[in-house]
């Protein structure tokens, strides 16, 4: 009887081999190529359709203020901690030293400043059973709220809330969101979007297209005016001091613009400033000379792919609808001081803060709001200030 041979005949031997060196590719094959062809024709047969911004539109140089503080938590205070969810805008009544803001939960509390930020004093006030945005105080002493679910309300000193309007031209506000009042009166605010509500503020971006609104509401005469069209999200709004013209924010276009009110130009729009260093959310004017512009996240490579190109945004809201891990993160947010002029003289900021939404100097302090946290955060400007850049 023959001897067994310890090792594999040729045949088996190249066979063997075959079959190990068939492994990387199929491994290549299932991780790599499947998925790739995968997005590719799920690329190709979502209906999503986001359009071009109007880049044209924009100066080509980002705006950048003169002095920066560029890690403003580093001294912060946390006013409020625990007893205010998500406290949007930061609206002071200097007669009684309150700071009103709206919540997520419904609730417009008061917030009672002290020189010790664990000593101030929060008050539920009255709760618009909706979601409080922008916030103004008219000159009677009554309270405007832009309520994102209910429309543009007031309150009155005993809490009594009324609707003044949730519609213009037949239109539906589906976010009402920033709010002001002139010396005469009238009433200006921001329809944000049309189509999407608070909640899918993300798909507005996503398509690129405009559905923001600047109005007006004159409450002699109960009449709702829409004073401009097409606004790529429409936002923060502030009457100049010498009330002949407002500032308002476009969010999406990372531009505040001019609308003026009275003179010659009456009606006619210019640019305030452009190309800022985040997307503007609320705009607040301190009586000194400048306007407090928050800027709810800062620009990235992320953030101006995204604006720039139609795809990349598609390719975004395929990762949305199917809920997968999105590279887009609002990092860097605060707070960017222009004067009268359109020129940025400091800008407050952070790595870590995301989503400030509103801005205001009180004294010595700057108070900031957000949608995210639940405090506003205060921080002394004196002890803390911008410092000039190189």
């Amino acid at each position: 009887m023959p001897k067994s041979s310890s090792h594999g005949s040729p045949s088996s031997a190249t066979q063997n081999t075959k079959t190990s060196s068939s492994w990387p590719l199929n491994i290549l094959f299932f991780t790599i190529l499947v998925p790739v062809a995968a997005a590719i024709l799920l690329y190709q047969l979502d209906s999503f359709d986001p359009a071009p911004y109007p880049l044209h539109e924009l100066s080509h140089r980002v705006t950048s203020a003169s002095k920066r503080n560029a890690q403003m938590l580093k001294g912060s205070e946390f006013l409020g901690v625990g007893a205010l969810e998500g406290p949007e805008d930061v609206a002071y009544d200097s007669k009684s030293g309150v700071i009103y803001t709206g919540c997520a939960d419904g609730w417009i509390k008061r917030v009672k400043l002290n020189e010790s930020a664990a000593d101030s004093v929060v008050e539920n006030w009255v709760n618009t059973g909706g979601r409080p945005f922008g916030l103004a105080h008219e000159h009677g002493g009554k309270l405007l709220v832009a309520d994102g679910e209910k429309g543009l309300l007031r309150i009155d000193e005993n809490g009594a809330v009324e609707l003044l309007t949730d519609e213009s031209e037949g239109v539906k506000f589906k976010l009402t969101d920033c709010v002001d009042v002139a010396k005469d009166g009238m009433i200006y605010f921001t329809d944000a979007s049309y189509k999407h509500r608070a909640e899918n503020t993300y798909w507005d971006y996503l398509e690129g297209r405009p559905h923001g609104r600047l109005l007006s509401y004159n409450p002699f005469t109960k009449e709702t005016k829409v004073l401009v069209h097409d606004l790529y999200f429409a936002n923060g709004v502030a009457i100049s001091p010498d009330q002949n013209y407002l500032i308002f924010c476009e969010t999406l276009m990372v531009r505040c613009r001019k609308y003026y009110l009275q003179g010659e130009k009456k009606g006619s729009i210019e640019n305030f400033i452009d190309n800022l260093p985040g997307s503007p959310d609320n705009i607040r004017y301190d009586g000194e000379g400048h306007y407090w512009i928050a800027l709810a996240m800062g620009t990235s490579s992320i953030t101006k792919l995204t604006f720039r190109y139609p795809f990349v945004r598609k390719v975004l809201a395929i990762m949305e609808k199917y809920k997968l891990s999105s590279p887009y993160k609002e990092k860097n947010s605060g707070v960017i001081a222009v004067n009268l002029d359109g020129e940025p003289t400091a800008h407050y900021s952070d790595p870590a803060l995301s989503l400030i939404t509103s801005g205001i100097k009180i004294g010595n302090y700057l108070y900031c709001g957000s949608v995210l946290y639940p405090y506003i955060i205060r921080l002394d400007i004196e002890e803390h200030p911008a410092h000039i850049t190189t």
